[in-house]
């Protein structure tokens, strides 16, 4: 495997981000989905990376600077790679960046529900714990906010 930083051009990849932003706003009550779409992923604050083997896309996540922590954002393992450890092997490589980067967190937002709760326990294998609101997110029913402190 593979992960490398992506200019978000590659059909692939492109299709991954589609995918996630449908299966977010599906699974996700009106006015509590944050994803971002490609526009909001190709500014300079957001660095992207896709995990590859050989011309098989894995998984993709991001990863947005804020002053003092980042956030992880477009979280997402292919299909055709659940469960195969890819989604880990990105969450490794974005908090080894976040790391390089000296930010003191790394901290995100996710939903609750069935479509969730692999993300949720994988950051949670990890040490993110809740935490409070930042950067406009809140806490609520359906939103959760989590924190990993580095």
């Amino acid at each position: 495997m593979e992960i490398r930083r992506t200019d978000l051009s590659e059909p692939e990849v492109i299709a991954l981000i589609e995918l996630h932003g449908h299966e977010m706003d599906e699974g996700s009550p009106a006015g509590t989905c944050h994803f971002l779409d490609l526009s909001g992923l190709k500014v300079p604050e957001v660095e992207v990376y896709a995990a590859w083997h050989g011309a098989k896309l894995l998984s993709i996540g991001a990863l947005k600077h804020h002053d003092g922590f980042g956030e992880l954002k477009s979280m997402r393992a292919h299909p055709d790679a659940r469960g195969k450890g890819a989604g880990k092997a990105m969450l490794v490589h974005l908090i080894d960046r976040a790391r390089e980067l000296n930010f003191s967190a790394v901290k995100l937002e996710t939903g609750s529900g069935p479509i969730f709760e692999a993300a949720v326990g994988l950051y949670k294998s990890f040490g993110f714990e809740p935490c409070e609101a930042f950067g406009g997110y809140h806490p609520g029913d359906f939103n959760k906010l989590y924190s990993l402190t580095l």
